[in-house]
């Protein structure tokens, strides 16, 4: 299964509550501290509501 690093790199301030309980659901804390997270399609939905807050990369197992 793919995983993936990220990272937010826009700040969460003045956005809608839906995306901040996404970047949560998520696991990010704070901006520019990599995550990684396994690539499952709930997880790969997420990603693409906040994908223009986030830096995401592909991680080689």
């Amino acid at each position: 299964m793919k995983k993936y690093k990220i990272a937010q790199i826009r700040s969460r301030i003045g956005r809608p509550a839906k995306q901040k309980r996404t970047l949560d659901a998520l696991g990010v804390k704070r901006m520019h501290r990599p995550v990684i997270v396994t690539g499952t399609p709930q997880v790969e939905g997420m990603i693409r509501k906040v994908k223009h807050l986030l830096s995401v990369e592909e991680v080689k197992e």
